[in-house]
């Protein structure tokens, strides 16, 4: 983290010094409601009416918008989502490959430098438990009011997840019509038009995500924790705010002190793996998929009677 500014530094001084006397057993909750924008255009929508995008776009709202509780001490904090019924279809998209993407409780512990993500995967429960990322902010005097907390911006540039659906994006030869595409074979291709048909008809293979993004967040030093929600955190006080790409991240309600505290418990269920080993088991998953896809034959169904030569 870069060095504050003074006008920061001297408000930091004061929030702490007040703190310190009820710090010991401090505990706090901030809800959160999350939203990610979808452009419909890069996955086929320009080829839809407004009221097939608005049908879709219903259909992933829950797994589009959601909401989530964060509850923090100095130390540790776990991120929930909050529950609610879901719309009947909604977030079933990529062939049953978006139920698997949003994950469960996130517990992270500032001091030890320890987050542990509870996720499920097609069925299978996994723990996956690795070191808090660390983010190099580029602190600011910029200033807003969000509810009754003032906050200071502050700005980074992080990696994200591969497997981050928020920031899918159509891969750049999605809008081309090449030669293969069109049944057509180069001097250097063997690949005949049954096979791009069923590469075309795999809901993942032109997926991209981009390898940084550039993240802003708010932070109210009025709540001196270096807390945040998900996998936010590092600034002088709790993050209120986050824009991450197509994510925003923003809190409606904070309590502070509540008269029955919640005992902060990392997740324990699950077979145990590292971030990379749990990419490497997604990324086997759909191999599986693009070979479940590219076997049906085009649209043909699995064992239609069309041999693969």
């Amino acid at each position: 983290m870069k060095k504050l500014p003074l006008k920061i530094a001297l408000l930091l001084t004061v929030f702490f010094t007040n703190f310190s006397a009820f710090a010991q057993d401090f505990q706090g909750k901030a809800y959160y409601q999350s939203k990610t924008t979808m452009d419909m255009d890069e996955f086929g929508g320009r080829d839809m009416s407004p009221d097939r995008k608005k049908q879709i776009m219903e259909r992933m709202k829950s797994f589009l918008e959601k909401e989530y509780v964060l509850t923090f001490n100095q130390a540790e904090s776990i991120y929930k989502e909050e529950e609610k019924l879901a719309a009947p279809g909604g977030g079933r998209g990529f062939g049953g490959f978006g139920s698997s993407l949003s994950g469960g409780p996130k517990y992270k512990n500032v001091k030890t430098k320890e987050v542990i993500q509870d996720q499920e995967f097609f069925g299978k429960q996994f723990l996956i438990v690795d070191e808090i990322k660390n983010l190099e902010w580029k602190m600011g005097t910029e200033t807003k009011q969000i509810g009754q907390y003032t906050c200071f911006k502050a700005t980074a540039t992080t990696t994200i997840d591969k497997f981050d659906f928020r920031s899918f994006r159509r891969g750049r030869g999605g809008d081309k019509k090449d030669e293969k595409e069109e049944g057509k074979v180069s001097k250097d291709s063997t690949k005949t038009k049954d096979e791009a048909n069923a590469k075309s008809d795999d809901p993942l293979s032109e997926i991209e995500v981009p390898k940084t993004i550039e993240v802003v967040a708010w932070y109210s030093p009025q709540i001196p924790v270096n807390q945040g929600p998900d996998d936010y955190w590092g600034l002088p006080g709790l993050i209120l705010e986050v824009n991450a790409d197509r994510t925003t991240i923003l809190c409606t309600k904070i309590v502070l002190n509540p008269a029955e505290k919640e005992e902060i418990k990392k997740p324990t269920k699950g077979d145990e793996v590292t971030q990379a080993e749990y990419n490497e088991i997604v990324t086997k998953k759909m191999q599986e998929m693009r070979e479940m896809y590219g076997g049906r034959g085009g649209r043909g169904g699995r064992g239609g009677g069309r041999g693969r030569n």
